[in-house]
């Protein structure tokens, strides 16, 4: 039986719990509990501390389990790989501090940052040979050179607008671009191919979209160099000799103009269909 490791609260938490659904498996009913088994599809789900997953796969205890690329390499736990992004829980980490104050990280030497990911920071700064004094903290680091207890701090940012609003100004690298990630343990269980296949299989659906419409067979190169899908189109005869009928995997984003332009060059009954599962 697969053992995954699942977000039990947090911003990653909904996100894959729906994720698992779609794929087909049966999670937990009730919010307050940690453990499920789902015996038709042979797995068994362990609601967790989403900063203690790496740990807890990487270990060997679990045998895969969904977080952030940013608390799996703050976890710095050598048994726990990343094997596949998700498509979701996107975040950007940077370094902030007073304006004007540093111009490049290098300048961090010596000097006190603040981070809730200090195994993420301290990582990085090493790769660089920057020595600093980590400021470990559970939350609001923007707050931490406003209270004189750190010079930088080493955070979250989406927009900087909190940043801006504690009077700090980004500086230096992108020290993290995050994603929710599915995680592997030192060795690879049984099962652990069939569920990244299924959530590869959901993030096809939410990517994709099925196009079906009637064209003139002689205007088939000019509507496949518009859609061309994901190998090829599937084109059916009608009763019309002279017309076909197509049927083509689109990407979602920008369905609507595929479909001007399918109009405008001559398709007819032009039809979208949402994708429930896919395996490519």
């Amino acid at each position: 039986m697969l053992r995954i490791a699942v977000p039990n609260k947090g911003s990653l938490s909904e996100t894959s719990a729906a994720m698992l659904a779609e794929a087909g498996y049966t999670g937990r009913r009730d919010p307050k509990d940690l453990h499920t088994i789902d015996p038709t599809n042979d797995v068994e789900f362990f609601y967790l501390r989403p900063k203690d997953i790496a740990t807890y796969v990487g270990s060997g205890a679990l045998d895969v389990g969904i977080t952030g690329r940013d608390l799996l390499l703050d976890a710095r736990m050598p048994g726990a790989r990343e094997i596949e992004a998700l498509g979701f829980g996107g975040s950007t980490f940077r370094f902030a501090a007073r304006p004007g104050r540093f111009s490049d990280i290098s300048e961090l030497e010596g000097l006190r940052v603040a981070t809730a990911y200090p195994g993420l920071v301290d990582g990085f700064l090493d790769e660089r040979g920057i020595a600093v004094d980590l400021v470990p903290l559970d939350g609001a680091v923007e707050s931490a050179v406003q209270l004189g207890v750190a010079d930088a701090v080493a955070d979250v940012v989406s927009t900087g607008t909190t940043l801006r609003q504690a009077g700090l100004e980004i500086f230096g690298p992108v020290i993290l671009e995050s994603d929710a990630v599915l995680v592997s343990g030192p060795v690879e269980a049984e099962g652990t191919q069939t569920l990244l296949r299924r959530l590869k299989g959901v993030m096809v659906a939410r990517r994709y979209v099925l196009i079906d419409y009637d064209l003139p067979v002689r205007l088939v190169d000019e509507a496949v160099a518009i859609a061309p899908g994901i190998e090829s189109p599937t084109i059916s005869p009608l009763r019309d000799p002279e017309w076909v009928a197509v049927r083509v995997m689109s990407p979602r984003k920008g369905v609507n103009q595929v479909m001007d332009a399918l109009y405008a060059m001559g398709a007819r009954a032009i039809l979208v269909t949402e994708i429930h599962a896919a395996r490519l």
